[in-house]
């Protein structure tokens, strides 16, 4: 029997999920969150085999839960599920140790059959997500410069963002200037939308 975790914030979408794979004989749901903070915790105490996670979370972002467990639960595998078809996202799923990445307009066997190779220790990509993703390349973005620029998607100012990451004002300004000259953005603003749509944020 594959033990299973799912995070996904929809509830229509979550509920949908649970149902289709708790129809599959080898299949047994064993934990069911709505937001990324609360993933390891839940795998530490239902011990899934394969957790299936959505990209978009409140509280903490599938992409940085999947890494967290990849770190201190590695028995347990991952797969993305998302409607986010950005190809950076895969770069950094893969650098997260994620095993599969399917899109959610995948047909619904697709994903069973998914779970069921990422749980023996096979990867799971999407061909065209890797085409797209090899021809867009890695972020350009350093981790810091990354972690202030997705801050920056609030809308706070710098000193409020350097107040959240421990960082001057100066340092901030220093860190999104960069970004906004690696990623060849006009402003902040454009910055977040070239570095979103890339998905390296």
């Amino acid at each position: 029997m594959i033990r299973i975790l799912i995070a996904e914030d929809m509830h229509l979408i979550r509920g949908a999920l649970t149902a289709l794979l708790t129809m599959e004989a080898d299949f047994t749901v064993v934990a069911q969150l709505d937001r990324g903070d609360g993933i390891l915790a839940a795998a530490r105490e239902s011990s899934p085999d394969v957790a299936v996670l959505d990209i978009d979370l409140p509280g903490m972002d599938g992409l940085s839960a999947a890494e967290l467990l990849h770190r201190e639960l590695p028995e347990c595998r991952t797969l993305i599920l998302t409607g986010l078809s950005q190809p950076g996202n895969l770069l950094r799923a893969l650098t997260a140790g994620v095993r599969g990445f399917i899109v959610k307009d995948a047909p619904a066997q697709h994903l069973a059959d998914g779970i069921r190779r990422v749980h023996r220790g096979e990867r799971v990509l999407d061909p065209d997500l890797v085409a797209a993703a090899l021809e867009t390349g890695a972020s350009p973005l350093t981790a810091r410069e990354t972690e202030v620029l997705r801050t920056a998607v609030s809308g706070d100012s710098t000193e409020e963002i350097g107040r959240t990451l421990s960082l001057s004002p100066a340092t901030v300004r220093n860190y999104l200037s960069n970004a906004i000259s690696k990623v060849g953005a006009r402003n902040r603003i454009d910055a977040i939308r070239i570095a979103r749509d890339a998905g390296w944020i």
